[in-house]
């Protein structure tokens, strides 16, 4: 009875618009309360949850992209992207989809993904003849690339919940990243040939390499993170801070974009940023100890296992939950609350924690770009100054794409694990 209780109460306040870090915290709040429990485990339980090493890489790497994206690379990537296939059908929504690949390999975020990117290919989109909803349908869908490939802040809080190793995950990502982002161009050709939307000129291809040497060095900067990692020279924590005095140089002496005045300012927006996160990383953990109390993930496996012990059953059951989480819940606090819940009953069916991993973490992001808390959806929406509704319609065939990716990557583990399986 007081698990539900919590539930409804959280699942309340989701729906009258409170910030999902507070409505985790007053859910549990209301909780303590109703128990008679000393208010003392609150501060005990968050600080349990924030009191990781690995976790320090995440200002870091929020703050390595903001100095990038400061210092240039949205331009340049963008550049390379258009020059490179802008002369096909719809090049510049194909543009648009390799861009965000390219710059997921900086930021780690869908949201840093869209708001960047969009607010350079949205107007230039309309302005080419594109519809408005359909360049806004084409950024949200692409965005969700971000996660995926690394780094990836979610991969990194998968990682400190399952004791699993970040570097592996990071490559376990980067093949079904790369086959979302092939997979969404796709549908933006198909669409743009039927609709006839314009392509560019064809580039020569001394203008195509002119381009990708601009684009060179915020490219590298994934390479010197992953193989860093994964040749252990140095940890995921020391990674960032490499990655931020990289962005550093290339900001400030190579592209010699990056004004040092700005610096500041880019520092705050990242510590605010990286605030939020923690905040919500604490008032989750504290929920989950509370679900741990009641029992919770006992029950779910006993639900899912007594539906069905059969490993495709419960694998879509288990995506059938997180689809439905996932149009509502943030994706961080989801993963926090979810993982330890779900990754034994994952476990019970024979799937390896670094699958789940991705698995969980893809299906969580394609809730960010379905109604009714799709977050990149409403930044896409709002910057194309086009209606929720149009947008959502244009990305169906979008959304088909990214589940036929899903189930690949829930049912063939060789696409995760291929890549990790090499460095054993």
């Amino acid at each position: 009875m007081m698990a539900l209780l919590l539930f409804l109460s959280f699942i309340a306040l989701i729906f009258l618009g409170v910030p999902v870090a507070f409505s985790l915290g007053l859910s549990s709040l209301f909780y303590l309360f109703l128990n008679d429990i000393p208010l003392t485990i609150i501060p005990q339980k968050m600080f349990g949850g924030l009191n990781s090493f690995v976790l320090l890489c995440i200002p870091g790497f929020i703050l390595a992209g903001n100095l990038m994206n400061a210092g240039g690379i949205t331009d340049r990537i963008i550049h390379f992207a258009n020059n490179f296939i802008g002369h096909i059908r719809g090049g510049l929504g194909l543009a648009n989809v390799g861009s965000s690949m390219g710059f997921a390999g900086i930021s780690g975020t869908a949201l840093a993904d869209v708001s960047s990117i969009g607010a350079i290919l949205i107007p230039a989109m309309k302005k080419e003849g594109y519809g408005a909803g359909f360049s806004a349908a084409v950024t949200a869908s692409s965005s969700t690339v971000g996660p995926i490939i690394p780094p990836s802040l979610p991969m990194i809080i998968v990682g400190t919940l399952a004791s699993v190793s970040i570097g592996d995950l990071f490559l376990a990502g980067a093949l079904p990243g790369i086959l979302l982002g092939l997979g969404l161009m796709i549908p933006t050709y198909i669409i743009s040939v039927k609709r006839n939307y314009p392509k560019g000129e064809r580039k020569s291809l001394k203008e195509i390499g002119k381009s990708f040497t601009g684009a060179f060095w915020a490219l590298f900067m994934t390479v010197i993170i992953l193989f860093g990692i994964l040749g252990g020279y140095f940890t995921p924590t020391e990674a960032s801070i490499i990655a931020v005095l990289y962005a550093l140089v290339v900001g400030i002496f190579i592209y010699k974009e990056l004004p040092i005045k700005k610096i500041p300012s880019l520092m705050l927006d990242s510590m605010t940023s990286t605030a939020s996160i923690m905040l919500l990383v604490g008032f989750a953990n504290l929920f989950g100890w509370i679900m741990v109390s009641e029992q919770i993930p006992q029950l779910v496996a006993s639900v899912i296992l007594g539906i069905s012990d059969n490993p495709i059953i419960v694998i879509l059951l288990i995506n059938l939950l997180l689809l439905f989480v996932g149009t509502f819940m943030e994706t961080i606090a989801a993963l926090v609350i979810l993982f330890p819940v779900l990754l034994p009953v994952a476990m019970e069916v024979g799937m390896d924690p670094v699958q789940f991993g991705v698995m969980m973490v893809l299906n969580l992001v394609i809730g960010l770009i379905t109604p009714p808390v799709g977050v990149c959806l409403f930044v896409a929406s709002q910057i194309g100054k086009v209606s929720i509704g149009k947008t959502t319609k244009e990305l169906l065939p979008f959304l088909g794409v990214s589940l036929i990716i899903l189930l690949l990557v829930a049912f063939v583990p060789q696409i995760t694990l291929y890549l990790p399986s090499l460095l054993k």
